[in-house]
C-alpha cells in the first residue's frame, strides 16, 4: 500500500470514527466540558516547580497516559515516540540507536539517578524500563546541564510509584501479545505484580516484579524480522526480560524522610539466525545459524535519598547512588557494505573472529546535593536552588576473549550550580542560573585488536578488503571543564496559560569509547590481506591526545505558549539549537566527526474535550538540521538521517469513555519522507514516509480492567525510519500486533 493510500485510509478513518462517536446519544454540550488543568510540578530545575514557572518546553505523562500506552507496547521509547513531539519514533527493538530528542542525546534518569553510560553510549536503556512501576514521566526539552552531562537534546525522568498508605495494596497487569501474521510463533506473554503499603507510624514499602518474553516478530508483509537488524544492537524477538524494584522508606518526622531503593534489569535474547545485511533490507539469514553468545543485560542500581523540607536553609535533598551495568551485544559477521569492519580471524576466507562480540561494563557512583532556599525576606516569592554533584565512573568493553575494544576509562566529575527564580509582579517569573562542570578523565593504555575492513572498489566483489593491524593506543590524564548557563522567563497570560522562552546550555563529553575504538581506523594504517602485519613498529602506536574528542556545549533557544481555555488545552513551541562541536556518525566510512551544526523545529500538542466522554488530541512536530562538513564554517549539508529522521511527524487520537465504563481509543500516526543531500558529494539516503492506525478497547471486568489493543491495524508494510537510519539499510517495521490484557488493583 502506498504512503498516500495509507494516509488516505488512516487519518480520515480516525476522523470519521471520532465524528461518529461524537454524535452518539451520550454526547453532551461542549460548553460544560472545560479542561481543568491541575497544578503540575516537575523537577526540571532540581527542585519542584510548577510548569507555569518553567521557561522550557515540558511534557508530563501521567499514570493514565502510561497505562494507555502499556496496552500497545511495554517499551518506554514507543510511548515517548507517540506522545512527545520531538522524540524519534521507536526502533521497536531493545536498542535506542538513532532515537534522539530534537536531533540530540537524551539524558535518562530514574528517580533522578542517571542511567546512561556516557563514556560509551550504547543506546540500550529505554526499552528495558518497566513502565508498570512508573507513576509519571517528565520530559524536559532542550539542552540542559542541571542533572549533569549528556542532556544535549533533553532530559527524561521516570518517577516511580510511591508506596500506598495503609494495608498492602496489590496491582497486577498481565498481557499476551502476538502478530496476526503468525500468532502461534510470535506470542509474547508478560506479567507484573506490585505490592505496596505502609506500617502505621513505621516503614512504607513498594516491591514490584515483572517478566516478559517474546517469540518471533513479523512485518506487515508477513516476513520474519531479523534478531539483529541494527547490527550488534539487539533485536525485539526471542528474548526473556525481567525487572525488580524495591523501595523502603521511613518518615523520621513530618519533614524528614529517608528512602532506600534498589532495582534490577535483566534481558536475555537467544537469536536463532545471523542477519543478512545485503540490500534491499535486513532479514534473517536462514543459511547461517547464530553462533555467538546470548545477548544480555544485567543492570543493578541502588540509591539512598534523605530529604528534609524544614532544613535551616530550605528544602534539602541528598541522593547517593551506585549503578553496576553489564550489556552484551550481538555477534555479527563481515558483510560489505553495511558491516564492512569486523575483528579479524586472520583467515581471509572467513575473516570474522569468533570473538567478534562485545560486552560493555560500567560502574558509576555519585552523590547529588540540592537545597531549595526561599528568599522571601529579600524578595517575596524568590527562590534560590543550589548544590553540587560528585560522581565517579569506570567503563570498559571487551571481546568475548576478554580483549579490550577501547581504552578502559575512568572519569571523576564534580560540579556546582546555582539557580535563581524571581517573580516580577504577578505575571512574570524570571529564572536563570550557572553551573560549573569539571571532568577528570583517566585513559588507560590499550591495544586495539586487529580488524578486517573494506572500501568500495571497481572489481567483481565491489569492494577492496584490507587489514588494520593491532594498534597500541597510549592514554593519559585529561581534564575538561566549562561554565554553562540558562536564562528564561514565563509571562502569565491568564490563570491557565503562559508564554515562555529562554536560553539554556548543555555540556557533554562525546562518546569517548567510540572514538578510541576507532583509533587508526583509516587506510593510512592499512595492510594488504596477504601481509597483515606490514606496518613497521614505529607506526603501530597512536596517542589518545591525537584522537581525543572535544567536549561540546549545545546552545538551545526556544519560545512557546501553552495552557488551556475552555474545552481546549495545548502548546506550541519553536526552537533552535546550535553547537560548534556536534557529533555525527557516518555509516559509510564507520567514522565519527565533530563539526559546527544547527537544528531547528516546531512542536505542538493539543487536546479538545468535545464532550464529557469524548476527547480528541494531537501531537505534531517538525525538525531539520544542517552541519559544516568541511570546516569552512558554512552549514553546507543536511544532517544525516540518524540525527534527524523524518522531519514531519504527527499523531491524531480520539478517546471515548462510555457510561458503562468501557473506553475506546483510536490513534492515527504518520511521518514524512526525507530525501536530502547529507554531504558535499550529494549523498542521499531516502527515508520513506508512512501512516498507520492503532486501536484499544477497555472494559471493566471482575472489578478490574480488561483490554484489547491492535497496533498497525491495517497491517501496513513500511520501513521503520529510525531503525533504517542507523545504517541506512532498510529495516521493516512491525506488522499488525494484537494484545489481550487484564489489570486490577486490590
Amino acid at each position: 500500500m502506498s504512503k498516500r493510500a495509507s494516509l488516505a485510509i488512516s487519518l480520515p478513518a480516525l476522523l470519521c470514527a471520532s465524528a461518529a462517536i461524537a454524535q452518539s446519544p451520550q454526547s453532551q454540550s461542549s460548553q460544560s466540558n472545560v479542561i481543568d488543568l491541575d497544578t503540575i510540578t516537575v523537577t526540571a530545575a532540581r527542585a519542584e516547580r510548577s510548569t507555569a514557572e518553567t521557561p522550557q518546553s515540558i511534557q508530563v505523562l501521567d499514570r493514565a497516559q502510561i497505562e494507555e500506552q502499556l496496552k500497545f507496547s511495554p517499551n518506554a521509547a514507543a510511548a515517548l515516540g507517540k506522545l512527545v513531539p520531538g522524540y524519534s519514533m521507536s526502533t521497536q527493538t531493545v536498542s535506542s540507536a538513532s532515537e534522539n530528542y530534537r536531533g540530540r542525546d537524551l539524558l535518562v534518569l530514574i528517580d533522578g539517578v542517571p542511567m546512561n553510560t556516557p563514556l560509551r553510549d550504547v543506546s540500550r536503556i529505554l526499552a528495558l524500563i518497566d513502565l508498570n512501576t512508573v507513576e509519571r514521566i517528565e520530559m524536559v526539552a532542550g539542552a540542559s546541564s542541571l542533572y549533569g552531562a549528556g542532556a544535549t537534546g533533553g532530559t527524561v525522568n521516570f518517577i516511580t510509584k510511591k508506596a500506598a498508605d495503609g494495608k498492602p495494596k496489590v496491582t497486577i497487569n498481565t498481557a499476551v501479545r502476538g502478530f496476526t501474521q503468525a500468532l502461534g510463533r510470535s506470542l509474547a506473554p508478560e506479567a507484573s505484580v506490585t505490592v505496596s503499603g505502609k506500617i502505621p507510624d513505621g516503614f512504607d514499602y513498594l516491591i514490584s516484579g515483572s517478566g516478559r518474553g517474546a517469540g518471533r516478530t513479523y512485518d506487515g508483509a508477513g516476513r520474519e524480522l531479523p534478531s539483529d537488524g541494527l547490527l550488534g544492537q539487539g533485536g525485539g524477538d526471542r528474548y526473556k526480560a525481567g525487572n525488580l524494584l524495591a523501595k523502603l522508606g521511613y518518615d523520621l518526622d513530618a519533614s524528614k524522610r529517608i528512602e532506600l531503593q534498589g532495582s534490577l534489569i535483566a534481558f536475555d535474547q537467544d537469536p536463532k539466525y545471523l542477519t543478512n545485511y545485503a540490500a534491499p533490507f535486513a532479514r534473517p539469514d536462514r543459511t547461517q545459524l547464530y553462533t555467538g553468545q546470548n545477548v544480555i543485560e544485567d543492570t543493578k542500581s541502588v540509591s539512598l535519598r534523605y530529604s528534609d523540607s524544614d532544613f535551616a536553609l530550605g528544602k534539602l535533598s541528598l541522593l547517593g547512588y551506585y549503578n553496576d551495568i553489564k550489556k552484551r551485544f550481538n555477534y555479527s559477521t563481515f558483510s560489505y557494505p553495511y558491516n564492512s569492519q569486523v575483528y579479524y580471524s586472520f583467515n581471509p576466507a572467513s575473516p570474522t573472529s569468533p570473538d567478534n562480540q562485545t560486552t560493555l561494563y560500567s560502574q558509576r557512583g555519585g552523590v547529588n546535593l540540592t537545597i531549595d532556599t526561599p528568599l522571601d525576606r529579600i524578595l517575596p516569592g524568590a527562590k534560590f536552588t543550589w548544590g553540587g554533584d560528585l560522581s565517579q565512573e569506570k567503563t570498559w568493553q571487551t571481546l568475548t576473549n576478554g580483549q579490550d575494544v577501547f581504552t578502559p576509562l575512568k572519569q571523576t566529575t564534580s560540579a556546582a550550580f546555582g539557580q535563581l527564580q524571581i517573580p516580577i509582579g504577578e505575571r512574570i517569573t524570571l529564572r536563570g542560573g550557572l553551573r560549573y562542570e569539571y571532568f577528570s578523565l583517566d585513559v588507560s593504555d590499550y591495544t586495539r585488536p586487529a580488524a578486517y575492513a573494506a572500501v568500495a572498489a571497481n572489481n567483481a566483489q565491489g569492494f577492496q578488503s584490507f587489514v588494520l593491524p593491532a594498534l597500541n593506543v597510549t592514554g593519559g590524564k585529561f581534564d575538561y571543564k566549562a561554565w554553562t548557563g540558562n536564562l528564561g522567563a514565563t509571562v502569565k497570560l491568564s490563570e491557565s496559560s503562559e508564554i515562555f522562552g529562554g536560553f539554556s546550555q548543555g555540556f557533554a563529553l562525546p562518546d569517548v569509547g567510540a572514538f578510541t575504538r576507532r583509533a587508526g581506523i583509516s587506510t593510512a594504517f592499512a595492510c594488504p590481506v596477504a601481509t597483515p602485519n606490514c606496518l613497521p613498529a614505529n607506526r603501530r602506536n597512536v596517542s589518545y591526545a591525537s584522537i581525543a574528542p572535544e567536549a561540546q556545549i549545545v546552545n538551545n533557544y526556544e519560545l512557546g505558549i501553552r495552557g488551556s481555555h475552555g474545552i481546549f488545552k495545548g502548546s506550541l513551541t519553536g526552537f533552535i539549537s546550535t553547537s560548534s562541536k556536534g557529533v555525527t556518525f557516518d555509516q559509510a566510512s564507520n567514522t565519527i566527526s565533530q563539526q559546527r551544526e544547527r537544528i531547528w523545529g516546531v512542536e505542538a500538542t493539543g487536546d479538545v474535550a468535545v464532550t464529557e466522554q469524548f476527547t480528541l488530541g494531537s501531537v505534531l512536530s517538525y525538525r531539520e538540521g544542517r552541519y559544516d562538513t568541511n570546516g569552512d564554517r558554512k552549514l553546507d549539508s543536511a544532517l544525516p538521517n540518524n540525527r534527524i529522521g523524518s522531519p514531519y511527524r504527527g499523531m491524531l487520537y480520539g478517546s471515548y469513555r462510555f457510561t458503562n465504563g468501557m473506553q475506546l481509543r483510536l490513534e492515527g500516526e504518520a511521518f514524512s519522507d526525507r530525501d536530502v543531500a547529507t554531504d558535499l558529494r550529494g549523498t542521499r539516503n531516502r527515508l520513506k514516509g508512512a501512516a498507520t492506525m492503532n486501536v484499544a478497547f477497555t472494559a471493566p471486568v471482575l472489578e478490574g480492567e480488561a483490554y484489547v489493543a491492535v497496533n498497525n491495524l491495517f497491517d501496513r508494510a513500511y520501513q521503520n525510519p529510525t531503525a533504517t537510519s542507523v545504517r541506512n539499510l532498510a529495516n521493516y517495521a512491525w506488522g499488525r500486533t494484537v494484545t489481550l490484557g487484564f489489570r486490577k488493583t486490590f
